[in-house]
């Protein structure tokens, strides 16, 4: 009878180490999983974050270009392009600024993505209207359009 009990002591501590053994690796594949996914969630947050940086840096240089067209046009007598320059110098200095805070992945940056949303939203609407006869207004409000979906991509 002591066998017996032995044997089924046996057994149900092999049954238990089983399960233990399985648990744990149940546990580690979960927690392997756990870690893959909030690893992709960072990269996936680095890069949207990397990519609205180059965006906003884009933009500035974009505008500056823009302003330099504006300033050769007013010296030839057009100021066709007044409120456009008007518009896209607050942009350029809204953007370095902003591309700043995403460099430093600062604490203020949703608010700034929203509110770029609107200054680049007029930029780009203000550019819009020479695009067609400046190559400048046109790579400006292209680089503003791109600023939007970036920051969009940012809040979501």
């Amino acid at each position: 009878m002591n066998d017996n009990i032995s044997k089924e002591r046996r057994q149900a501590l092999k049954t238990v180490g089983t399960l233990g053994v399985g648990l744990v690796a149940a546990s580690s594949l979960g927690n392997m999983a756990q870690a893959e996914t909030m690893a992709h969630q960072h990269h996936a947050a680095n890069n949207t974050l990397k990519i609205l940086t180059q965006s906003l840096h884009h933009c500035v240089a974009s505008a500056e270009l823009c302003i330099n067209h504006c300033m050769d046009m007013f010296k030839m007598g057009d100021t066709s392009l007044a409120d456009c320059a008007n518009t896209v110098q607050e942009t350029m200095a809204f953007c370095a600024a902003h591309a700043k805070l995403a460099s430093y992945d600062s604490k203020f940056l949703k608010e700034m993505c929203v509110l770029s949303l609107k200054v680049c939203g007029d930029c780009e609407k203000e550019c819009r209207k020479h695009a067609k006869k400046h190559a400048e207004c046109k790579a400006c409000a292209d680089s503003c359009a791109t600023c939007i979906k970036a920051c969009e991509a940012y809040l979501a």
